[in-house]
């Protein structure tokens, strides 16, 4: 029949033209697609008899009932849902703070918006405009939130410092910003360094406002905590002597403590420190230290200033606003107690261990242990984070009139290898 020759390279490829056998081959294959498309349109376009009309409409009505209940069922899923994040939003506290409501104060809103940035976006961050910070609780105390935010613009702010403690101790921290101005005190009388560590604080330079008592007589007669029994009484032996003379055996010295640290102690963190005279025996030493504090029932942000010291105005709700592995000790006593939750000592104690360095000591003194079960508790939960006991000391005080249970410890951090 011939061929039909392609020059391919040095080489030739030779294709043979098609033979009767193939090209009847072809016609067969032809008339099979033809035939089955026939018997396809009859099929769409024949009537059905009455048995498969029926069948058809039983099939139609079952597939209706079908499809009820799916959307029975998929309405049911979509109410679940809602439910749950109705709860998931009763138990975080809020997804976003509803600012559409009334009463919201002009200010809160104006500080919550969104800024963008004048230039775009920041090559750096990342970030293309600004977001406001606010704590996620504000939203359950929305009412006493906008009575925070309401004041006159660049004037004196009210005298509230009560108010944002009340919302700081519902969660409600970070607070939003105010662009008022915060009432003076006259700081009249403040002593040198490090003269002022030891000197008795005026009461002048206290702000007595929101606080059952109005000078420092009323405070020193009082038993505000476990930590804090006469504390603001610098001249009693029992302030004064206070990590340098040991009442009992659960009492550390600080010159002892300070021995055990590798690589030198240099910054340290207290939680709960009282009227500062952790960090005033410590500033003695060449040692910074930081006072978290709050000022329940006394002014203690401002005494632990007057004296020189650091203190931090912050609740343990919130995240240390530390960077990782920066202090060379952490202390803490019975203000580490956080309700009898034992998830949240969980997150607070993680939080200790961030910002600690490796090597570095944490001191719990004299932590004060209700019953067996809470102290096994906080045994467990220190043992999970591998720290060894270079000081671990139980022993009970009996100054209310009956026996109580103490835990002080010395723990040194690991180095932990990822």
């Amino acid at each position: 029949m011939g061929s039909v020759s392609l020059k391919i390279g040095d080489g030739t490829a030779r294709f043979k033209r098609a033979t009767i056998c193939s090209s009847a081959l072809n016609i067969l294959m032809l008339f099979s697609v033809v035939t089955t498309n026939l018997f396809a349109l009859y099929a769409f376009t024949s009537s059905p008899k009455d048995g498969q009309i029926h069948s058809l409409i039983h099939n139609h009505k079952n597939i209706s009932l079908i499809s009820e209940h799916v959307s029975l069922i998929l309405k049911e899923i979509d109410s679940s849902q809602k439910k749950l994040a109705k709860m998931e939003k009763e138990l975080l506290g809020y997804q976003s703070i509803d600012l559409s409501r009334p009463n919201i104060a002009s200010e809160l809103k104006l500080f919550l918006q969104h800024h963008q940035l004048p230039l775009g976006k920041d090559s750096r961050t990342g970030i293309t405009e600004m977001v406001a910070s606010v704590g996620h609780s504000c939203e359950k105390s929305a009412d006493l939130l906008t009575q925070y935010m309401t004041y006159k613009l660049s004037g004196p702010c009210p005298d509230d410092w009560s108010l944002a403690q009340k919302l700081i101790l519902r969660g409600c921290e970070p607070l939003p910003r105010r662009r008022c101005f915060a009432k003076s005190v006259p700081k009249v009388g403040l002593q040198s360094f490090p003269v002022s560590l030891w000197k008795p604080v005026s009461d002048k330079i206290v702000t007595w406002s929101g606080l059952g008592c109005k000078n420092l007589s009323c405070l020193i007669s009082k038993k505000l905590s476990r930590e804090c029994v006469g504390c603001f009484d610098l001249d009693n032996p029992n302030e004064n002597q206070r990590y340098i003379k040991a009442r009992g055996k659960n009492d550390f010295l600080i010159d002892d403590v300070l021995a055990l640290g590798s690589g030198g102690i240099r910054i340290g963190f207290d939680i709960g420190g009282g009227s500062g005279t952790f960090a005033a025996r410590m500033a003695e030493r060449n040692v910074t230290v930081i006072t978290n504090t709050l000022n329940v029932d006394a002014p203690y942000s401002e005494f632990i200033a007057a004296r020189g010291l650091f203190p931090l105005y912050l609740s343990l709700d919130h995240r240390f606003p530390f960077y990782d592995n920066v202090f060379d000790l952490v202390h803490a006593s019975s203000g580490l107690d956080v309700g009898g939750q034992p998830e949240k000592l969980e997150f607070l104690m993680f939080d200790f261990d961030r910002i600690l360095r490796a090597g570095g000591l944490f001191w719990l003194d004299n932590f004060y242990c209700a019953n067996d079960e809470k102290k096994s508790a906080l045994t467990r939960l220190i043992e999970r984070f591998g720290y060894k006991k270079l000081k671990w000391v139980v022993g009970e005080k009996g100054e209310t009139g009956k026996s109580e249970v103490y835990l002080s410890a010395v723990l040194q951090k690991p180095v932990r290898v990822s």
